[in-house]
């Protein structure tokens, strides 16, 4: 969208319905969620695009959300609303099979008709009929942990700008575990207002800027796939939001630069 038009403004308060888990933050064997949540998630959650059922790890932002900036369709990342509230909880990835053994970064697992067989620090997965064998492989996933996750009741605000009428739903899942969550929606329309200096309270993703050179003071939170900003000085056209907040105009997924 450009910094000249009348906007779409939504302003979706998202209250989590269950324990809501991103890898924002991984040290060691802990894995923390960040009281935030990323633009690109919200995109796919809120169904303005949409990803394949079938992934084949490709990274596929470019492809997804480029649409979006030719239709005028943006949203911010979410910010919690008040204190964010946390839940921690342990996992194991260990088989619950009746034979299993560790190797390294892999739990080797044998059917019932195949023998299992370690050569060194190497295991290999034996047909006893044809003596074929398969080697096991290292597995990239953890096998055991505590993970921090955003807890039940938090919520979160963020905006989706649009240049046309949005539907939005009412429900959403989020998280590597599609966690349920609620939507509710208020619209308002706004047109750019030129503004010498506004501090934006919110998170904002800093690819998405029309003009990072109006960019002053921040605080920078490092996470994938982007680091977000949040308490940003910024310069120049703004949108007034349904709750008389500042949203800067003219934002768009920068992803043109990835593959």
């Amino acid at each position: 969208m450009t910094t000249s038009e009348t906007a779409h403004i939504y302003r979706c308060e998202i209250t989590l319905w269950e324990p809501t888990f991103f890898a924002s933050r991984e040290i060691s064997a802990f894995y923390q969620t960040e009281p935030l949540i990323g633009n690109y998630a919200l995109a796919y959650a809120l169904g303005l695009c949409a990803a394949p059922y079938h992934s084949d790890t490709t990274v596929r932002y470019k492809a997804d959300l480029l649409p979006l900036n030719q239709r005028g369709v943006y949203v911010t990342p979410a910010t919690i609303l008040g204190e964010p509230k946390f839940t921690l909880s342990q996992f194991n990835a260990q088989t619950d099979a009746y034979w299993y053994a560790f190797a390294n970064n892999a739990i080797v697992t044998r059917p019932d008709d195949r023998r299992a067989r370690k050569d060194g620090t190497n295991w290999y997965i034996v047909d006893p009929v044809t003596g074929s064998q398969q080697k096991v492989t290292a597995n990239n996933f953890p096998q055991h942990g505590r993970i921090k996750m955003l807890a039940l009741g938090n919520r979160a605000v963020c905006y989706v700008i649009a240049r046309e009428p949005l539907p939005l739903p009412r429900y959403i899942r989020l998280g590597k575990w599609m966690s349920k969550a609620s939507v509710e929606v208020t619209h308002a329309t706004s047109r750019p207002e030129q503004r010498p200096g506004e501090t934006v309270s919110v998170f904002l993703n800093p690819a998405d800027l029309p003009d990072p050179k109006a960019l002053g003071t921040f605080d920078l939170v490092s996470i994938h796939p982007v680091p977000l900003i949040r308490h940003a000085r910024l310069a120049g056209a703004f949108y007034r939001a349904p709750d008389g907040g500042w949203l800067p105009a003219g934002m768009r997924f920068g992803v043109e630069s990835l593959p």
